[in-house]
């Protein structure tokens, strides 16, 4: 009998090694910067040393999109693989994911990974019915997102690295609390570690941004948690390095929208919906390289169960980037489909991109896109306003932050108008690329059971100081987008 235990014990060894061997994943996720705020995307004035020296080791993706540009249907979004109507109620801001829907952590759980969470979380899930089991928690283990002199949200994640079990392979979600409103960073500021700050008076301000010296300090403050979120970056990969797990770790840095101000957090435009998106991980064929690949961040969780030997679960609406690691210039996507549901105020927006194209359509066109309440609160907005009111006219970057109504649809050569400042549509030059994104969106649309509402949730705050209108949400909220068609139970990708 100890024989026959002893075999069996035996014949269990190579399972075991062979979990050791499974890969590890890291998602190292911002608040609210933009892409263009990246030294290696372009910026003049970021310094972001560290991610620089990552996408040299990796593949730097030049076309990748978020599916919303708001903070938690992003990050729902994210670790489910769903597009955030697909997730019921979690569409909106601060509403949870419906309760049936797995994520990509408790699917790693389940097959034997170590899970954890240090920073911001920001996404919940209903409670399951009773007498209704529902799917394994995201992590093992939650920590902390503040510690003294660092609000930035990363003052646990090398706990969180150093402290996983090493026996298993892990799942680390790295979320950090920069650069969302208010700036923290200014006032912990170690130059030892960050580096000197940066002078108001030297930067290059983006386009929409009316240039005045309070502006200049907001954007300042705002720069500071960049480069702060970069060094706690650089802090990973090196622990990684020096314990010798870096050449079998997935890294993803992404951000889960555009930065706080005007004309960016919560846009379906690339200010607010494009995000950075640099990879590093054993199976990249050529590190050092730029994919111009067209992919969305719901690729992330089917890529992850994909290189760790995993079947894809049903729900999983992304497609996988393992292509694009073997070819930096291979294709997985025709279309990347974004939304802008209720973030502070009443909205209803979708987009379709292929690479170059943007396609917007409106249902809320009466309603302007100033921005989310933190941004209206800015003296950038505020700012802004001063000069809408003066007698210098706004350029059209500028006073599109005002503009109402809106068009019903918009489109866009985003090679050649970086910014979507010309709207093409209705334009017969480019009447067969509006349809093409027209018809994606509606197939999109019909599969995915999205759908726009007559009754959707109102403004929860005033459009132009950002203070706070009702004391409850059951004040102004209403179901979402796509709840008529019962779309947190539909799994069709849309493509």
């Amino acid at each position: 009998m100890k024989s026959l235990v002893a075999l069996l014990c035996f014949a269990c060894l190579p399972l075991v090694s062979h979990a050791d061997d499974r890969p590890n994943f890291i998602v190292l996720i911002s608040d609210d910067i933009s892409y263009d705020d990246l030294a290696c995307y372009g910026s003049i004035d970021a310094r972001t040393p560290n991610i620089d020296a990552l996408a040299g080791e990796g593949i730097l993706f030049t076309n990748a999109y978020l599916t919303s540009s708001s903070c938690s249907p992003s990050r729902s979004s994210i670790i489910t693989g769903r597009y955030p109507h697909n997730n019921g109620d979690a569409s909106e801001l601060h509403r949870p994911i419906s309760w049936h829907l797995p994520s990509v952590g408790g699917i790693l759980r389940d097959a034997g990974y170590y899970t954890a969470l240090a920073g911001k979380d920001h996404m919940t899930w209903h409670e399951a019915p009773e007498g209704e089991t529902a799917p394994t928690d995201s992590f093992d283990k939650r920590y902390g997102s503040k510690i003294k002199g660092n609000s930035g949200g990363h003052g646990k994640w090398q706990a969180a690295l150093s402290e996983r079990p090493k026996d298993k392979p892990f799942f680390l979600w790295l979320a950090a609390l920069d650069a969302h409103r208010v700036w923290d960073g200014r006032h912990e500021w170690d130059e030892a570690l960050y580096g000197p700050k940066y002078d108001p008076a030297k930067l290059t301000l983006p386009p929409a941004f009316i240039d005045t010296p309070e502006t200049r300090e907001d954007f300042a403050a705002y720069l500071l948690e960049v480069t702060r979120f970069d060094y706690f970056v650089g802090q990973v990969v090196d622990q990684l390095k020096k314990e010798g797990e870096f050449d079998n770790t997935y890294l993803y840095v992404i951000a889960d929208n555009g930065r706080p101000f005007p004309r960016a957090k919560t846009r379906l435009h690339d200010d607010g919906m494009k995000t950075y998106f640099v990879a590093s991980g054993p199976s990249i064929k050529e590190p050092g390289s730029r994919s111009r690949s067209l992919i969305s961040v719901i690729d992330i969780a089917p890529t992850m169960t994909e290189l760790a030997g995993l079947e894809q679960p049903e729900t999983f609406q992304g497609r996988s980037l393992t292509p694009v690691y073997a070819d930096a210039t291979a294709s997985i996507r025709p279309f990347a489909f974004s939304e802008h549901n209720w973030h502070d105020y009443e909205a209803h927006g979708r987009s379709v991109r292929d690479g170059r194209w943007l396609y917007i359509r409106n249902s809320r066109p009466q309603l302007a896109l100033e921005g989310p309440a933190d941004s209206a609160g800015s003296p950038t907005f505020q700012d802004l306003i001063t000069a809408s009111e003066s007698s210098e006219p706004l350029t059209p970057i500028q006073a599109d932050v005002f503009l109402a109504p809106r068009p019903e649809v918009e489109l866009y050569d985003t090679a050649a108008d970086p910014h979507q400042v010309s709207n093409l549509a209705g334009d017969e030059t480019f009447a067969a690329v509006e349809k093409k994104l027209s018809d994606a969106l509606d197939y999109w649309i019909e599969k995915t059971g999205d759908s726009a509402p007559d009754e959707i949730s109102k403004d929860g705050f005033d459009r132009r100081s950002g203070d706070k209108i009702f004391n409850t949400r059951d004040d102004y909220q209403r179901p979402p987008a796509g709840a008529d068609r019962g779309a947190d139970k539909i799994n069709h990708e849309g493509l």
